[in-house]
């Protein structure tokens, strides 16, 4: 094992698929020579050159359409979106090429395309750099969505959703970029969790929590302050959004009977209510107490200053907690 940041893990799992195969190319805004604004590419313009490291004008929608182009020539792009909310000039060919083509051209031709998106707030950042857009795509039918917790997962299953044949969404937490963890660098992906289940990162018996991203830390904090007051709650890393693995899920809130799922992006048309709607479809019968969401706020993503209002933190979680636990210290009736 090797000590590494996930911002690391995740130029280590560049590398490697580089390496792996030539047919690798990365493209976005400042990813060669300065390395990207967060330094995930950096190193790899010196190694791999210019005709695989590319700089790219700032274009978000002809970044993806030139990787479309490039799918079809056979390369596996890896696009890099700076910030998430610069995503969006680049919806229309994302939603409408990239995930489309594949079925429209019944099976012909693949889209082996993989968009990085540091993703989220908790940096203290301007507007436009702190969005939660992946509803968006777990709406989209034809694309996969991944949003990684750790650098474990970072390092792995960025090689993973490059040697994918379906293009993938990878949600990258950028809070979590100097975060460090071990990381195996040796183990194939052959022998690796693939990128598309849940993992229980902390066992329990009360009640379930899930969640993903940055929010997998702060629901562990929670885990381990809710045990000091003889609470066991047993948390879930979704790291796939779509599909969801809803094995491990469903087989927790058999055993606890109450649910609680997190996230940071707003809570109107969430990741959460679609996890909570396949639950109670598949666990009515088990469920104590009704499921409930702790989310960001239905606004949008506030000044820097502001943020720590609107991101879920651990009271929150632990207040939803107390609610599916019909505590009397929960504030009734309360939305989270």
């Amino acid at each position: 094992m090797t000590q590494m940041t996930l911002g690391k893990a995740l130029n280590a799992g560049l590398r490697k698929a580089m390496k792996d195969d030539p047919k690798v190319v990365l493209m976005g805004e400042d990813i060669g020579k300065l390395g990207g604004v967060f330094r995930i590419t950096d190193g790899l313009l010196d190694e791999f050159g210019a005709a695989r490291v590319i700089d790219t004008p700032l274009a978000e929608s002809g970044i993806v359409g030139t990787a479309v182009g490039l799918a079809y020539r056979g390369y596996r792009p890896v696009v890099e979106i700076q910030f998430d909310g610069f995503v969006y000039p680049a919806f229309d060919q994302i939603v409408s090429q990239v995930a489309k083509l594949h079925y429209r051209t019944q099976g012909r031709v693949k889209m082996p395309i993989t968009i990085r998106i540091p993703w989220a707030g908790g940096i203290g950042a301007a507007e436009h750099h702190s969005e939660s857009p992946e509803a968006y795509f777990v709406h989209t039918a034809g694309l996969r969505v991944i949003a990684v917790s750790n650098p474990q997962d970072a390092y792995r299953c960025l090689q993973q959703a490059i040697a994918s044949d379906d293009p993938v969404i990878f949600f990258e937490p950028k809070r979590l970029y100097h975060h460090k963890g071990d990381v195996d660098l040796d183990a194939s992906l052959a022998d690796a969790s693939p990128m598309g289940l849940a993992r229980v990162v902390r066992p329990g018996s009360d009640v379930t929590v899930v969640t993903y991203g940055a929010m997998v830390s702060t629901a562990l904090d929670a885990a381990a302050a809710a045990e000091d007051e003889g609470l066991s709650l047993e948390v879930i890393d979704l790291r796939s959004l779509s599909p969801v693995d809803y094995g491990p899920i469903a087989a927790s809130v058999r055993r606890t009977g109450r649910v609680v799922v997190a996230h940071e992006a707003s809570r109107e048309a969430g990741v959460a209510a679609e996890v909570i709607a396949s639950i109670t479809e598949r666990c009515f019968e088990y469920l104590e107490s009704a499921p409930v969401r702790v989310t960001g706020h239905d606004v949008p993503y506030p000044p820097a200053k502001l943020e720590k209002f609107h991101l879920p933190d651990l009271d929150r979680i632990l207040d939803a907690v107390d609610r599916v636990l019909d505590r009397p210290n929960s504030l009734a009736g309360a939305e989270s």
